[in-house]
């Protein structure tokens, strides 16, 4: 059997075991090992294994990982994203729609220092849908706007996504965060327009147009002091990081150790952290960041086995010769991206297919950093899609209000699917949104 076969044969495999529910690192290193076995012999391939164990993550880049996941558990922690909530809220109080907007506000604000949107899902299904809902609006909206504007922080950075698309890639991570600013605020500011479009044009939607005006006794008594209480943490922490990286005064590690610490210090501050609080949040970061690390591992060992296979030139020869050019070819790598995110989780996505994507985008001319944003808002729409939608499993598993039915959360989501699109095709179209900040 050739290793074209073998290779081809082992992407077929990983698919089909992965949807089957096999763990994506344990499919990728079990399928990795026995091609190679195939290819080589027995004792080679356990060399190949050891190998990309040994090189995969020595880098003292990596320790990035449980910096920002460490900084997002704290901030999870000392209710940040609560008091996020309050403020973006209380000043969007008088729109039509506002809290609509103000929870697409404050999950942009939260990803900005989490990175992780399965926990922006699970903060604010607790936070923002209850409150939405006793204003008014529909329950399929209040879900819906919590599902979809959760997608940012896959996005905007620190992004987990990113940081593992940097490291499959082989680029600045550094550069994938700065990229990722304007595409993030894009997305969040067509998530705004489109609720504004919706509660003006399709009410019987978003909800009861007498229900969603507050009554004097129900609006919140904030004043400018409570404003800046709650508002200013987040944001000086948000500045400190994100604007240590752009800066050029922290590296992205540097800059996750310097967040680290402010989010311990704010969350300290803020009486938040019992004995028993800080054990889970570093039993959880090591739980986070070893399962990350491993996914690299083995996806490490996944790229050298398509690498000998010799799968990745062949389908860039094969790209070339068939005369669909490089628009051809983003628009199909999308579309198996898009169709991927209905069976499978992000991650997996990103492991599979850029290892055999991003030699034939180079092939092209394509700017690495741009491919990685497209390929990341691509892999953001298979969060809230059917049938796998993560980020709409964890909408729904954690809400307290049980008789909002799974069904209603992803018809909740459907606009917002059409909007990520729109703004997919528009970043795909126009390269510099993605680059201007980069460069």
């Amino acid at each position: 059997m050739s290793a074209m076969i073998i290779g081809l044969i082992a992407i077929a495999s990983m698919l089909i075991a992965i949807y089957l529910g096999v763990h994506i690192a344990i499919a990728l290193i079990l399928i990795s090992f026995v091609s190679l076995w195939l290819m080589l012999d027995p004792s080679l391939a356990l060399r190949m294994v050891a190998s990309a164990a040994n090189d995969a993550i020595q880098d003292s880049l990596y320790g990035v990982v449980p910096l920002f996941v460490l900084m997002g558990l704290f901030v999870s922690v000392c209710g940040v994203g609560r008091d996020t909530f309050d403020v973006a809220g209380w000043l969007l109080r008088k729109i039509r729609g506002g809290l609509g907007m103000a929870t697409v506000g404050s999950n942009a604000a939260f990803a900005a220092i989490t990175g992780v949107s399965i926990a922006s899902a699970a903060v604010f299904s607790k936070i923002a849908v209850p409150e939405m809902m006793r204003h008014g609006h529909t329950s399929r909206f209040s879900v819906g706007v919590v599902a979809a504007s959760s997608v940012l922080g896959m996005l905007i950075p620190p992004s987990l996504l990113l940081i593992i698309y940097g490291v499959l890639a082989e680029e600045s991570i550094g550069r994938l965060f700065i990229a990722g600013v304007i595409p993030g605020l894009l997305l969040a500011g067509c998530f705004c327009l489109l609720i504004v479009v919706l509660a003006r044009f399709f009410p019987d939607f978003v909800g009861n147009a007498d229900s969603l005006q507050q009554h004097p006794d129900e609006e919140r008594a904030e004043t400018l002091a409570s404003l800046l209480k709650k508002g200013v943490p987040i944001l000086a922490l948000i500045v400190l990081v994100l604007g240590g990286i752009y800066s050029g005064i922290f590296t992205p590690m540097e800059a996750g150790a310097v967040g680290a610490l402010g989010a311990f210090i704010m969350t300290l501050l803020r009486g938040m952290l019992t004995p028993s609080r800080f054990w889970k949040v570093l039993v959880e970061t090591g739980h986070v960041s070893v399962s990350v690390l491993f996914l690299i591992i083995a996806a490490s060992l996944y790229s050298r086995m398509l690498a000998m296979s010799g799968v990745p030139e062949q389908i860039t020869h094969l790209m070339i010769g068939s005369g669909l050019g490089a628009v051809g070819f983003v628009l199909m790598y999308l579309l198996v991206i898009l169709l991927l995110g209905c069976v499978l989780d992000s991650v997996s996505i990103l492991l599979i297919m850029v290892p055999i994507a991003l030699p034939i985008s180079a092939s092209f001319g394509m700017d690495p950093i741009w491919f990685g944003i497209i390929t990341v808002v691509a892999v953001e729409i298979g969060l809230i899609t059917p049938p796998f939608g993560l980020s709409v499993y964890t909408v729904k598993a954690s809400l307290d209000d049980q008789s909002v039915a799974l069904k209603e959360v992803f018809v909740g989501v459907i606009p917002f699917v059409l909007c990520m699109l729109c703004v997919l095709l528009i970043l795909a179209a126009f390269p510099w949104l993605s680059l201007v900040l980069a460069r």
